[in-house]
């Protein structure tokens, strides 16, 4: 026997309401524990999928609001389109800052908006990349000073130095004269952050790829090599390791 389409309807509503009463029926607790199993996977959509509703129902919880911010990351790194990625970068954004107002002590709270706007940096307007730069900075020297162990915060850091001493002269003086003057910076202060990243977890790629992409910026191909080379030969731990991993072998095909 054919269902009508309002039968059909109710059917299809009464599932979605006993759906919804389920999950209210979780605890946040609950919902964050089921998210945590699909966000070691780095499946970011399914992870919000309960993220989301924990979030309605502890909207302060600042480590889950952290955990929020870095799965829109993740949908930012994934996705293809500029605007997607501003969009995505500007929902994380907007989580992270929720985290850091809410716990000023904390050292991943008040790194994570540093971690996004550095995630968002190649897509933004030059107007906007000298606006943050000093944002980033502030930040992960903040999440230093609140925990001197925090590696990814050593990490941040250390690409500030790298990217700012990047910068060429001509580049730094025009872009003074349009938009305000650039932090300067030297690669020797991002070589001592990624040591410092690598002494407190020697098990991520990124430092090594990122140690070894600052030694060729400053003409030093055998160091460059080796570190490089060694993040390369380490498994991927995190979502965006291919994406480090293919800047790292961009470097070693321009080193002679």
């Amino acid at each position: 026997m054919r269902l009508s389409f309002s039968t059909k309807a109710f059917s299809v509503a009464t599932s979605l309401l006993l759906t919804y009463v389920a999950s209210g029926a979780q605890s946040a607790n609950d919902l964050i524990e089921k998210g945590d199993l699909f966000d070691v996977k780095f499946q970011a959509d399914e992870a919000l999928k309960y993220y989301l509703p924990a979030e309605k129902l502890e909207p302060k919880n600042v480590h889950l609001l952290c955990r929020i911010a870095r799965e829109y990351r993740h949908l930012m790194t994934d996705a293809t389109a500029r605007e997607d990625q501003l969009r995505l970068g500007g929902i994380a954004l907007g989580y992270a800052q929720r985290a850091a107002a809410l716990a000023p002590t904390d050292s991943e709270a008040q790194l994570s908006p540093a971690i996004t706007y550095g995630k968002m940096m190649p897509f933004l307007g030059t107007k906007e990349q000298v606006a943050d730069s000093p944002r980033i900075k502030e930040a992960a020297d903040k999440a230093i000073k609140l925990d001197p162990h925090n590696d990814t915060a050593w990490h941040v850091l250390g690409r500030w130095h790298q990217v700012l001493a990047d910068v060429s002269v001509i580049k730094r003086t025009l872009g003074q004269l349009v938009y305000g003057k650039l932090p300067e910076s030297t690669n020797e202060e991002a070589v001592m952050c990624f040591e410092k990243a690598i002494e407190i977890n020697p098990h991520r790629p990124r430092h090594y790829i990122e140690l070894g992409r600052t030694y060729a910026q400053m003409g030093q191909t055998a160091e460059a090599r080796e570190f490089i080379e060694k993040g390369l030969a380490m498994p991927d731990v995190e979502n965006d390791d291919p994406e480090i991993k293919q800047r790292g072998r961009e470097t070693l095909a321009k080193l002679r």
